[in-house]
This record gives C-alpha cells, structure tokens and sequence, in this order.
C-alpha cells in the first residue's frame, strides 16, 4: 500500500488556477494517495506560519502554491526549507521567464487574473445567454450565437455549453429528436453560428439513459433506453450532420473538458477560412 501524504495548498488570490493544476498534476500518477487542504487569500506572514505549523505537525506534508508577491513566496519558501517541507512555487519561474521574455516588470499582483475588464463581461454575457438557450430554448435568435451544439439526448450537450460559456462562448445546444424538423434558421446555408454534431456509442447512451430514468423513476420510456431504438437516433443523427456537413465529435470516452477543446479548435478552424 502506498504511503498516504498531506497536500497542501496555498493561494494568495481564489486558489481556483491552482486546484486546476493539481488535478492535472495528480491525474498522472495511479497511486498518489493524499489529504487536500486548500488555503486561499493568503497574503501575509503570520497566515503563512500558521500553514507552516499545521504542516510541519503532519506527517508527509507537501505544499504547492500561488503566491504571486515575491517578498511573500521567498517567505513561503523559505521556512517551508527551515522545517523540510517539500514547497513548489507553480508560477514563480514562469512570471520570471515570461518577465524576461517580455523585457518588462511583472506586477506581481494577487487577483490580478480576476480584473472586471472587458472579457470578465464578455463570459457573464456568454453565460446568460447559454443558459437562455439551453435545450432548443430560443431559436429564432440562432445568429446570435457563436457556437451550435446538435445531438440527441444525453451526449453532453447542456455541460459543454455551460463550459464554453466560462470560456466566453455564446453557445446554443439543441436536442435532435427524430420525430421533428430542425429549427428553420439551421437550414439557412450561410449560418453564422459554428455548428458541431455530438453523438456517442449507441451501447454506452443505453447506459447513460437508464441511469437517468432510474434516477427519475420513470418507468414508461422503453424506446427511450431501448438499443435498436438509440442505434436508429444516433444514425439518423449522423446522416443530418452528414447533410449540412456540420463538423462532429465522438464525445464516447470524452470529458466534458475534451469535447470543449475539440469543439473550440473546429471554431478556430473555421473562424480562420
């Protein structure tokens, strides 16, 4: 069994860009088992001997942090050294290099990537928006939209959506339900909106649909759940991408994060044509 440590971590602004990086940091590694705590709007030196003590009376205490003013990180890092404590500094040496890259002074300033500038509005904007046009909700302002999600139900329409919108797309996502047509302002041939197909393994949907009844109690969607049923949606979806040559992604073994990042670089892709 492998040895369970103690992780701490400490930001001196919402600790969001940290956590981010320790999941992806941890994801490498099978058997890293740990404790997490996380400390935020850490921003002076008795906030950080308190951390250092709680640490130092753990057993395998490891700290990653953000701590963007240099007087307070060289502190962190410094009686973390004193009591043996491993301490990684996540963007010290990146601000340091990029600083000399630039050939100008970084500001060193917690917060800073929290500013209430123009893209800060920007994301609120594409989330109300999103959120008004989740599950074919207002079609009629279709153009409205920077990105179109089409898929039938339960491919990670909705959570992509709400993604994209925290990266500052206005994203629309509609059902396909084979019985009805397609809203009329998808058919018009210079659309403006990028519109992207999702569509999944019809075994792995059935799957996902069961779930969700049973979570609902519902007991009379058979064709809902139903594999020749969900193999005969998910082909006639395909031959509808297929028709108005729309992009598509196979979101079967994707994260929510993947199929973002896949639907983005078909964006970029065809912003840049």
């Amino acid at each position: 069994m492998s040895e369970k440590y103690n992780v701490y971590l400490i930001s001196d602004s919402t600790g969001e860009t940290l956590d981010r990086i320790f999941l992806s940091l941890k994801s490498q590694f099978s058997n890293f088992e740990y404790n997490k705590k996380e400390f935020v709007f850490v921003r002076t030196e008795q906030q950080i001997d308190k951390i250092i003590k709680e640490c130092d009376e753990s057993k395998n205490s490891i700290i990653l942090y953000t701590v963007v003013e240099t007087k307070l990180a060289k502190y962190l890092s410094k009686k973390s050294e004193q009591k043996n404590i491993p301490c990684f500094g996540v963007l010290g040496n990146l601000i340091l290099t990029f600083s000399k890259l630039l050939n100008q002074k970084a500001s060193h300033t917690p917060s800073a990537q929290h500013v209430l500038d123009e893209d800060y509005y920007k994301r609120i904007e594409a989330i109300q928006f999103t959120m008004s046009h989740d599950d074919g909700n207002k079609t009629k302002d279709l153009n409205q939209s920077d990105i179109v999600l089409l898929g039938v139900s339960r491919t990670g329409k909705t959570p992509t959506s709400i993604y994209l919108a925290n990266r500052g797309y206005k994203t629309t996502n509609i059902p396909l339900i084979m019985s009805q047509d397609l809203p009329d302002q998808l058919k018009i041939k210079e659309l403006k909106p990028c519109v992207v197909g999702l569509y999944t393994d019809p075994e792995r949907l059935s799957d996902i649909r069961r779930n969700r009844v049973n979570i609902m109690n519902e007991t009379n969607l058979p064709s809902y759940t139903d594999l020749d049923s969900i193999k005969k949606e998910i082909e006639g979806s395909k031959k509808i991408f297929k028709k108005y040559n729309w992009p598509t992604i196979d979101v079967t073994r994707k994260s929510i994060e993947e199929t973002a990042a896949s639907v983005i670089k078909i964006y970029d892709i065809r912003r840049s044509k």
